[in-house]
């Protein structure tokens, strides 16, 4: 395919400018313990550093709930679509939330954030399955330095586009007449010009598509990483694939028997350096060293919460407060 450079898909998934990976969390958890843990043997695994996925879920840093207790962040985003399962958050601005599938949490980590990402098992009589992407969005310079921004979007009102066998979430961007919330304000997606788009695609077997083509000079990938039988433009195109297609290509998509769920992730590239050393995204390296000294001088405003990883109480529903104190509750309930 001349149009489409088609590659095997990594952990975390490769990404291009202005993203800086994305991450596939897909863990079967099982029925959950008094604690929210899971309800199962935790022996075998590396506690605080479970990522083997033993039994097809993962402790990741939690030791009693599966989770990433409190971390650090600057100098870059983080765009959690959360597809089944459940996730408490809880940051050093003071903001927390409980939400669950179809919502999405967009945190701009700007000059510093220390955030927790927990995921509570609630259900105590079934599984409790888990799945999210979080993609990592660089800022550009002039935001690197910008104060923490909290959001939440809910699925009540996430924006839609659908046609015949196809169903498209407009996380970013616009389709077709649909468009998405607007992206926090220091966040590279605000720039009218940045041509960023985020939506997650499904395809109904035999379904048939045109996939509208991106302006000059944008980065665009589509990840397909549940199907078979996909064709573009008449080839097929392996399950687990990453496909960097050219910006002004209308991918013309024809789905096989089984139902093809992919993720599309676009954007005009910022185009500066980009120094890295996890957890803080700067542009170059005295800016890395001086966001770690900073984090040991302030801790990004301190944490304020009585646990590395808090989670809500059980029968809490999905909600945000927000840092100004504000609370907002989701429109339904969450199960």
């Amino acid at each position: 395919m001349e149009n489409v450079i088609v590659t095997p898909l990594e952990f975390p998934w490769r990404t291009a400018d202005p993203f800086l990976f994305c991450v596939h969390h897909d863990d079967a958890y099982p029925a959950g313990n008094e604690r929210m843990g899971p309800a199962a043997p935790l022996d075998g695994r590396e506690i605080g550093q479970d990522f083997a996925g033993k039994d097809g879920w993962r402790m990741y840093h939690g030791e009693t709930v599966p989770g990433f207790p409190q971390h650090p962040h600057r100098g870059f985003e983080t765009v959690t679509i959360l597809r089944s399962g459940v996730i408490d958050h809880s940051d050093s601005l003071g903001a927390t939330a409980r939400f669950g599938p179809g919502d999405t949490q967009w945190l701009t980590a700007g000059k510093g954030i220390v955030h927790a990402e927990m995921f509570p098992l609630l259900e105590r009589e079934r599984p409790n399955p888990l799945e999210l992407f979080q993609i990592w969005l660089n800022l550009p310079r002039a935001s690197k330095f910008a104060n923490p921004y909290f959001s939440m979007f809910w699925r009540e009102s996430a924006a839609r586009h659908t046609a015949p066998g196809v169903e498209v979430q407009v996380v970013a961007g616009a389709l077709e007449g649909t468009r998405a919330a607007p992206p926090p304000p220091e966040s590279w997606a605000a720039h009218p010009d940045a041509d960023l788009a985020i939506w997650t695609i499904k395809l109904a077997p035999e379904a048939r598509w045109a996939l509208p083509p991106a302006r000059p000079g944008t980065n665009r990938s589509l990840y397909l990483f549940r199907g078979a039988g996909l064709r573009i433009d008449g080839s097929e195109v392996p399950n687990g694939s990453r496909l960097e297609l050219r910006p002004d290509f209308a991918a013309a998509l024809r789905n096989g028997a089984q139902e093809s769920q992919l993720l599309l992730l676009q954007g005009r590239p910022i185009g500066e350096p980009v120094e890295q050393y996890d957890p803080f995204v700067m542009n170059t390296p005295s800016e890395i060293r001086q966001a770690f000294a900073d984090y040991q001088r302030t801790g990004f405003g301190g944490w304020r919460w009585p646990s590395d990883g808090p989670v809500h109480a059980r029968g809490e529903e999905r909600f945000a407060r927000y840092p100004d104190g504000r609370v907002e509750r989701a429109p339904t309930p969450l199960r």
